[in-house]
Parts: C-alpha cells; sequence; structure tokens
C-alpha cells in the first residue's frame, strides 16, 4: 500500500460537511468497557471485510494485510479515545486514511471498493459493540447516541480517504501530462529524436505509437489566453508550437476521423499536416504550419457556411485545412518568386490581351487542364456555355506557341496559371 508524501493538514477539515460532534454526548466512562473488545473485534472486522469485499482477498499479500489492519486498529483506539476525551487530535487517524485512499489510488483500484470495505466494518464494529452494550444494561438512548457516533465517525474517515484518492489522481494526472508533453516533444524534434526513445517515452506516457500520425496546428484565437481548445479526446496529444495550441492526432486517415474532430473544435481554425510514419512527424508539422497561412480568417458565427474545399467544419464545429488538399499553393508558396518569373514568361500572350479578357482566357485554360480539356465539364465550373469554352479554347491554342494540351506539360502550366491568376487579383 502506497504513502502519500502530501501533507494531510493541507487538505480540507476532516468534520467539513457534519452538522455536530455525536461522540461528545456519550459519557466518557463508556470509552472503559469497550477498550478492551478492540482486540477481538479487529478479528471480526478483518473476516467480515474478507469474506464481503472480494476486492480485499488478498492471501498473498501479507504486507498488504498489516498495513491494513494497523488502520483498523488505529480507527477503533482513536474512537474510542474520542469518546474517553473528545479534544484528541485527529492529525494522526487523518492522516493514516489519507494515505489508505492514497494508496488504492496508485495501485489502480476503485475508491468504491475501499468505501465498501470501510462500510463493512464499521457496521460489524457497531454491531458487537450494540451487543455488548445492551448486555451490560445500557440505556437505549445511549445505544442510540453510540449508533450516531459510529456512523459520524466513519464519515470522517471516508472523507479523509476521499481526500487522500483524489490528491493521488490529481497527482498522477500531472504526472501523465508531462510525459504526454515530452513525447510530443519527441515527436517533434528536429533533428527527430531516437526511435528507442520516442517508444520508450510513449510507454511512460501510456500513448500507444500509431503506425500513422498527422499533426494539427490551430490558429491563436482572441480570448483564449494561450489555451487550446477544451474537451479533445485523450487520444490527441496536445501542446504549443511557438504559442500556438498544436495537437498529435494518431490514425488520422480512419473513417470520419477528422469530421469527429473538427466537429469539438467550435470556434477554432487550423491546418492538418499529412498523415506520416511517427518517425516523420517533423514533417507533418512543418507542411500544417505552412497550411494554416492558407485557412480563412474564422468565420463570425459557428453557423456560418461550408467552406467546402477550404477546409472541414462541422455544422457547429471547428475549420480543419487539409495540407494534402492545397497542393499546388503550398508547392507555389515554396517557390513563389522562380514560379513568377516563369509564369511572366511561358503566359506572356496573356498580358498582351490587357487585365480582363487575359484572366478570363487564363481562369478558362486552367479549368479545361483541370477537367482534361472537357469543355462541357470547365463549362459548368465556369458557368458558361459549353461553345464558349470552346471559342475560347481555339483562341488560346493561336496565342502559345506549343501545344497547351500536351500531358506533359500540363501539370506545369497548372501552376504557372495558378501563380499568374493569384499574381493579378484573381
Amino acid at each position: 500500500m502506497a504513502v502519500a508524501h502530501d501533507d494531510a493538514d493541507s487538505g480540507p477539515p476532516v468534520l467539513d460537511g457534519l452538522a455536530d460532534e455525536p461522540w461528545r454526548d456519550v459519557p466518557a466512562e463508556e470509552a472503559r468497557w469497550m477498550r478492551p473488545r478492540l482486540p477481538g473485534l479487529l478479528d471480526v472486522m478483518v473476516e467480515g471485510v474478507l469474506r464481503h469485499v472480494p476486492e480485499y482477498d488478498r492471501p498473498g499479500d501479507a504486507a498488504y494485510w498489516r498495513v491494513a489492519e494497523a488502520a483498523v486498529a488505529k480507527a477503533m483506539e482513536h474512537f474510542v479515545q474520542m469518546i474517553a476525551d473528545p479534544d484528541t487530535s485527529w492529525k494522526e487517524v487523518y492522516q493514516v486514511y489519507f494515505d489508505v485512499g492514497y494508496g488504492e489510488a496508485v495501485e489502480g483500484r476503485s475508491l468504491e471498493h475501499l468505501q465498501n470495505a470501510m462500510r463493512v466494518g464499521s457496521r460489524l464494529a457497531w454491531r458487537h459493540l450494540a451487543v455488548e452494550a445492551e448486555r451490560l444494561g445500557r440505556p437505549p438512548a445511549l445505544v442510540s447516541l453510540l449508533a450516531e457516533a459510529n456512523f459520524a465517525y466513519l464519515d470522517a474517515l471516508a472523507s479523509a480517504a476521499a481526500h487522500g484518492y483524489a490528491r493521488a489522481r490529481e497527482k498522477a494526472a500531472g504526472e501523465r501530462e508531462q510525459r504526454r508533453g515530452r513525447l510530443l516533444a519527441l515527436l517533434l524534434a528536429d533533428p527527430p529524436a531516437p526511435p528507442e526513445v520516442v517508444r520508450e517515452q510513449a510507454a511512460r506516457a501510456g500513448w500507444p505509437l500509431p503506425r500513422r500520425l498527422a499533426v494539427i496546428v490551430l490558429r491563436a484565437r482572441p480570448g483564449s489566453g494561450g489555451e487550446g481548445p477544451a474537451g479533445l479526446p485523450p487520444s490527441l496529444l496536445t501542446g504549443l508550437d511557438h504559442g500556438r495550441p498544436c495537437l498529435v492526432m494518431p490514425d488520422p486517415d480512419g473513417p470520419g476521423r477528422l469530421d469527429e474532430l473538427a466537429a469539438t473544435l467550435a470556434g477554432w481554425t487550423g491546418a492538418v499536416g499529412p498523415s506520416v510514419p511517427a518517425q516523420e512527424a517533423g514533417t507533418s508539422l512543418l507542411w500544417a504550419r505552412r497550411a494554416l497561412d492558407l485557412a480563412p480568417p474564422a468565420p463570425s458565427g459557428p453557423d456560418g457556411p461550408a467552406p467546402g474545399r477550404a477546409g472541414r467544419r462541422s455544422r457547429r464545429g471547428g475549420l480543419l485545412v487539409r495540407a494534402e488538399e492545397h497542393l499546388p499553393g503550398l508547392l507555389l508558396r515554396e517557390g513563389a518568386t522562380l514560379a513568377a518569373l516563369v509564369a511572366a514568361r511561358r503566359l506572356a500572350p496573356l498580358d498582351a490581351l490587357g487585365p480582363r479578357q487575359g484572366r478570363r482566357l487564363a481562369v478558362t485554360l486552367l479549368e479545361c487542364m483541370k477537367h482534361g480539356f472537357n469543355a462541357t465539364g470547365a463549362a459548368e465550373v465556369l458557368r458558361v456555355h459549353p461553345q464558349t469554352v470552346r471559342y475560347r479554347l481555339a483562341q488560346l491554342h493561336e496565342m502559345f506557341g506549343f501545344d497547351i494540351e500536351d500531358p506533359e506539360i500540363r501539370l506545369e502550366m497548372m501552376l504557372l496559371l495558378h501563380t499568374w491568376i493569384q499574381r493579378r487579383g484573381g
């Protein structure tokens, strides 16, 4: 049984929430006949707990039961001493039961089992004391008062154990978050941390290392105080990247995974890096950062219009932009200067037509390339008649000194057209 290293005196007072202290109303001389019966009563209580709370039947753990018996004996002795002297200090017995609760949490057992064991022990103690009180001819009013004192005392011990249990859970949660934070830093380290170091830290953090993951960077939200969104699933690692909330999602390619996340990000805008093996998390982070620059401003309200290819948004959720869906824009940002120079040269005939006509033909050519030069498909996007698209294509064929439908130059031309149109306010 683990022992807490916290000062129990810093916890709430033992008797918080109790209306009174009924043991003060029991005549002090009643302690005289109770005290000699405690050793035999201890055995009865231990046997009863083992019979009625199977979770505590641990025959191979003698050390555990020595501690448990000592805790029960301490409580019974203190209860009788409280009757003899109601001003007896609670400090020692409070610390004992604080440590009992703390140890149960550390060993991963339920607080309910501990409380059940304490109730069983208290009932058995009262049953035997009540029988002895009646045998000694004590009046019914005194027997009733002893019952009240017994159950009020049980409440005080249960409160001490609950405080210890809660303190251990809080401490464990804090340590777990620290381990998860260290794991996040290792995953995103540049240069990458050794795989064996990452695996070891993942085991310590209790976070199963996935085959693939994606890094998500969120745009800092006004009024958030630098904190990330609340209510995120525990499967996500969370932290900060240059002051912005950062998440690591395991298995992002699973059906509906990103849609589910977007639904929990009400009011937040973020970018999702590509799905990569765990050892390449830094690469996913790099492209998430760059994709975030392409994300539109946050909507004015949670019910704003759906953003389409700009990103994913649930009706009342956040907006997530996927780097993979913005490949041309991201590639052009990396080589924007070179792309602009090449576009100015290769697409010079468009400049000669003037801003309006040149932009119209450039957009038409870009949509035709996207649709494999299917005039009907391009016309639907442009909202013009297919014959208009064919007429413009004929113009374009005459303007350029190369085959604009050559598959080998299509990717280059799409990137250049994208740059040319953006540079001219398209």
